[in-house]
């Protein structure tokens, strides 16, 4: 097994097993439940951390974690719904005002 990332939020560390796992690597998160152990032991040390169970896929695993997926969806452009008309920003995939989907 081999450590591939690990962050503060146990929510950025599922979303990179689910990432992962959709490429076919098998991970598993540890120390998920640590949290409560800061301040008895240094924070750092009780962040959720991703491992991979097959070391052949490190190289892939880190590839897939640099290229970040999410890192410029702040960029997208802004659209318009097709149900009420309302505009929204370009990261989200509904409409914040009636709930629709964004149309593809």
């Amino acid at each position: 097994m081999v450590k591939v990332f690990t962050a503060q939020n146990s929510i950025t560390v599922a979303f990179w097993k689910n990432y992962l796992e959709q490429q076919g690597i098998t991970c598993q998160i540890r120390n998920e439940f640590l949290s409560s152990a800061a301040g008895e032991v240094p924070p750092i040390e009780c962040w959720p951390e991703l491992w991979i169970d097959d070391e052949r896929d490190e190289q892939l695993a880190l590839k897939s974690i640099a290229s970040d997926p999410l890192r410029d969806r702040d960029d997208l452009p802004a659209w318009q719904c097709g149900r009420c008309g309302e505009e929204s920003e370009g990261q989200f995939t509904d409409c914040w005002n009636c709930g629709k989907q964004r149309d593809v």
